[in-house]
This record gives structure tokens, C-alpha cells and sequence, in this order.
């Protein structure tokens, strides 16, 4: 029998107060402990910034799993942290770590996905400023609500947010490509496989892989 601590993070205080975000997370961690058998440990809930390496709750979460050699457990790698270094701190210390949104990724995937996720926090970081600076450029008052002005800043990031996930994934595209697969059935079951997400957060699919990728895929599934 598998035994398990698991953790879950929210980043802000009202997310802490309003118990939603925790409260999902829970669900989710109590629901993969519950189909493996497993056994909890313990339980730590925090409400701290990703990037923080000085995280109490999660030192007391991860010194019970060298105490008890039980595995740390998340809903997602991200509320374990955004900083990758940190989060390879964690796996070289011998803490196994299983995220359920990807639970069968291995420890070259995690440091990957690590990587990617750092840098999508940096990249909502820069976008944030660039966006509040070009606000405040154009007159725009700050700290006031503009719903059209913010709306359309939002739609501004999510195209640039876009651009830049297509750029940081399609040299793994054309190097599976390269290994002889071809298809967008066989694209998407190796982005899979290896734990890479869309930028949403999902599986890849035959469709999804065209829809990203047309120019570098063929229209075969």
C-alpha cells in the first residue's frame, strides 16, 4: 500500500478565504489516493506565491516524506512551485513526486515540465508589465476599472501567449518527426507520452497537433 502527503498551494488571499482553489485541489489528490489504494500521511495546504522557495507548509510536506519515505502528491506540478531550479532541488533530494494532471511521467519529464512552467510564469511576469506600462503610456489610470481596455489587453497576451508556446514547442514536433513519425495521431501520442501539455492544460490530439502545427504537419491522423 502506497502512502502519500499531499500539498496544495493557492497564490493569493482571497483565494485562501474562499476555499474554492484548495478545495478543488483536494478533491482531486483525495480522488487519485482513493483509486490507488494509497494511504495519506499527511495533508498541507499553503497560500504563497509559486515562486517562493521559502514555502513552511511545503518543507513540512516534504520533510515527512524523508521521514516516511512516502510520496509527495499534487494536483498539478505548478502548485509545487514555478521555479525550476527549486523543483529539481526537490527531485534531486530523493522526494518522489507524482502531479495527478500527468501521473505516469517520469523524472526527465518532470524537469522538463519544470522548465516549461518557469518560464511561462516569467513570460505572464514580462507580459503583465509590458501590458500596465503601454496602459499607463496611454493615459489609462491604473487601479481603475476599464472592462473594454482590459479586455483588450487580455486578448493582446493570450495571441502573444500563443505565438510564444508554438515557438518553445515545435523543435519537439520536428525532432519526433524526425525519428520517423509523421502522422498527427502519432505527434500527439509522443507529446503525450513524454507529459508536454497544450497550452490549456490538455491532452494533445490529432486535431489539436494540425490546428498548432499546420505547417510543419501533414493531414494524415
Amino acid at each position: 500500500m502506497k502512502t502519500f502527503v499531499s500539498y496544495c498551494r493557492v497564490s493569493t488571499k482571497s483565494q485562501g478565504l474562499d476555499g474554492l482553489g484548495i478545495e478543488s485541489q483536494q478533491n482531486t489528490v483525495r480522488r487519485y489516493i482513493a483509486g490507488q489504494g494509497g494511504v495519506t500521511a499527511g495533508e498541507f495546504v499553503e497560500c504563497q506565491s509559486g515562486k517562493d522557495k521559502d514555502r513552511p507548509e511545503l518543507k513540512k510536506a516534504l520533510d515527512l516524506c524523508r521521514r516516511t519515505g512516502a510520496t509527495l502528491l499534487a494536483a498539478k506540478l505548478d502548485r509545487i512551485g514555478r521555479n525550476a531550479c527549486h523543483l529539481m532541488g526537490i527531485l534531486d533530494a530523493g522526494v518522489e513526486i507524482v502531479c495527478c494532471d500527468n501521473p505516469n511521467v517520469n523524472r526527465f519529464c518532470l524537469g522538463v515540465l519544470a522548465l516549461i512552467s518557469e518560464s511561462e510564469r516569467l513570460m505572464i511576469s514580462e507580459r503583465t508589465k509590458a501590458a500596465l506600462k503601454v496602459a499607463k503610456a496611454r493615459g489609462v489610470r491604473l487601479g481603475c476599472p476599464d472592462t473594454v481596455r482590459s479586455v483588450s489587453l487580455m486578448n493582446i497576451g493570450a495571441r502573444k501567449a500563443k505565438i510564444e508556446f508554438i515557438a518553445a514547442i515545435r523543435p519537439l514536433v520536428i525532432e519526433i518527426q524526425k525519428t520517423g513519425v509523421t502522422t498527427l495521431q502519432g505527434v500527439a501520442d509522443c507529446l503525450n507520452r513524454r507529459g508536454i501539455e497544450t497550452r490549456t492544460g490538455k491532452k494533445w490530439y490529432p486535431a489539436t497537433v494540425r490546428n498548432v502545427f499546420p505547417p510543419v504537419m501533414s493531414k494524415k491522423h
